[in-house]
């Protein structure tokens, strides 16, 4: 199967995303395997001031500690299935990956809020891989300088995001909340943490 690369039309950004990167089969498995060998947790997390549960659940796999809102997450062991697509990703982006953040959205009233991936634990420009599995959700990039400046995406199971370059200095992005019924969605943003 051919590989289907898009570049988003993102100034000041370097994104691209490769719809399919994993197959159908592959994915089905891998979502499968993360779903019941993650160790998956819901963590309290600092948000305007109040300490509230996040809202979906978050693993953590690699080899450094990664600080988040407020939250010192410890790495946990890599296990096969990480590594299965770790090996694959980075053959694709030439990027040696040491971290791995993993959110679990149980339906869609779980969400992300707006973010840039910009902690001082992770190098300016640094190249973020993002792999999503299970249920397609609505994925929204805007501007830091302008929040009326927006770009939707509908990121789907098996395809994977890569941003880089001044991507997180000048955008933001999440993954909103919805009425609509969804199934599961596991999202794996792979890292190189200092």
């Amino acid at each position: 199967m051919e590989l289907i690369k898009e570049e988003l039309n993102l100034p000041d950004a370097s994104v691209f995303l490769y719809h399919q990167f994993f197959d159908l089969l592959e994915s089905n498995q891998l979502f499968t395997d993360l779903s019941e060998q993650i160790e998956w947790q819901q963590n309290p997390i600092i948000m305007f001031g109040k300490l509230v549960l996040q809202p979906r659940l978050t693993a953590y796999y690699g080899e450094k500690p990664y600080t988040y809102s407020g939250v010192t997450m410890q790495p946990k062991s890599w296990q096969n299935a990480l590594l299965q697509i770790k090996d694959k990703i980075e053959l694709l982006t030439e990027v040696k990956f040491n971290a791995v953040l993993l959110n679990l959205y149980r339906d869609g009233s779980d969400y992300l809020g707006w973010h840039s991936d910009d902690e001082k634990e992770l190098a300016e420009g640094s190249v973020i891989g993002s792999l999503s599995l299970g249920e397609s959700r609505r994925f929204l990039f805007r501007r830091r300088d302008n929040h009326q400046f927006k770009v939707e995406l509908n990121l789907k199971h098996g395809d994977f995001l890569i941003m880089s370059g001044k991507t997180q200095k000048y955008w933001q992005h999440q993954v909103p909340k919805t009425k609509a019924q969804l199934n599961p969605r596991i999202n794996l943003t792979f890292r190189v943490i200092k």
